[in-house]
């Protein structure tokens, strides 16, 4: 039966990424949904896009655009929108390519796959977004603040969405994962000492890997 499984804020652990592929093992009728923020912060940001860009030939993938990468297509902008990624973890990603603050030599096709990646999806019982909603906003209503900047430290939902389908987000670091029942965040701060979550949003099963690619049993 195919499977539908998020993966939390990668953050450019790569080794994270792939061992928790290997672990997965997508099969061609699988849905994975990586939730947004594959890159900065970690040392592996170019690694990251390329897998995923990868796991599209491999499954059905559905990738969500977080506030991360809303950045670094920014940054194309100009040298103030450069500056601003740069100084909210950008510059970890550009040593990735190869040269600090050389924009230029990220692949056009890195841009294309994150030009492609979805502000939300949603199944039959589960809605996926970034970082957060409104619980009396549909989803096709709710701001791009709201989508891929709000924090749950500064708001958590009182209650279930609207659609009566349960939250499944990342981008609010946490030591494990939240489950609040009608909104769970994958986020467990990869990064920085935690591990990278996946979920199987039906069964709850969870396959956590730390940023060197070690397996939590």
């Amino acid at each position: 039966m195919p499977r539908t499984i998020a993966i939390g804020d990668i953050h450019g652990c790569s080794t994270a990424l792939a061992k928790l592929i290997e672990l997965i093992d997508p099969q061609p009728d699988d849905v994975l949904v990586p939730l947004g923020d594959f890159v900065d912060r970690g040392i592996d940001s170019k690694g990251v896009i390329e897998q995923l860009i990868l796991l599209g030939d491999r499954c059905r993938l559905v990738p969500i655009l977080g506030n991360h990468e809303e950045m670094m297509l920014g940054a194309r902008e100009g040298w103030s929108d450069l500056r601003f990624w740069i100084n909210c973890g950008g510059l970890a990603c550009l040593d990735s390519y190869g040269s600090t603050g050389r924009i230029d030599l990220i692949p056009r096709s890195h841009f294309t796959f994150l030009e492609s990646c979805r502000t939300h999806f949603e199944t039959d019982r589960q809605f996926f977004v970034h970082a957060n909603y409104k619980p009396t906003v549909p989803l096709d209503r709710l701001d791009i603040h709201t989508l891929r900047w709000l924090s749950l430290r500064d708001y958590v939902p009182p209650s279930p969405h609207c659609s009566g389908k349960i939250a499944i987000v990342g981008h609010t670091p946490q030591p494990e994962v939240l489950d609040l029942g009608y909104l769970k965040c994958l986020d467990t701060n990869c990064c920085h000492g935690g591990r990278l979550t996946a979920m199987d949003v039906d069964s709850g099963q969870l396959w956590q890997v730390t940023e060197k690619g070690m397996v939590r049993e």
